[in-house]
């Protein structure tokens, strides 16, 4: 089992810039990794995700141009780099690993990922 543990939340103001890093407690290589966001009173929704190898990511559109995730396997870590952040980003962030993913592959559906870690709070200030 995979324990995964997200850092580098906080609060900034609206065009600041923060990273999100997501540490395994084991070897990830050959699960998908994402990253998933969840506002008060609102759906947790897919942000950005990179396939087993790091060859792939997708973004969802609201994010796209501004957010860059990437993954260093040898640290068992992904992360999340935010730019040009809005007010509409203010969610807590979680990072979250799928165990079978077809190589290639990136689920944007949180019901495929099988471990998700705490959570990191990120506040954008207008």
């Amino acid at each position: 089992q995979v324990q995964l543990v997200e850092s580098g939340g906080g609060l900034v103001q609206t065009g600041g810039s923060l990273r999100l890093s997501c540490a395994a407690s084991g070897p990830f290589i050959g699960y998908a990794l994402g990253w998933f966001r969840q506002a008060p009173g609102k759906e947790r929704e897919f942000v950005a995700g990179i396939s087993w190898s790091g060859g792939r990511t997708v973004y969802a559109d609201s994010v796209k141009g501004r957010f860059t995730i990437s993954r260093d396997n040898a640290k068992n870590t992904v992360y999340l780099q935010m730019n040009s952040l809005k007010p509409e980003d203010t969610a807590v962030y979680y990072c979250a690993a799928d165990r079978a993913a077809i190589p290639g592959v990136i689920a944007t559906t949180a019901s495929r990922y099988d471990y998700w870690g705490q959570g990191t709070q990120v506040t954008v200030s207008s």
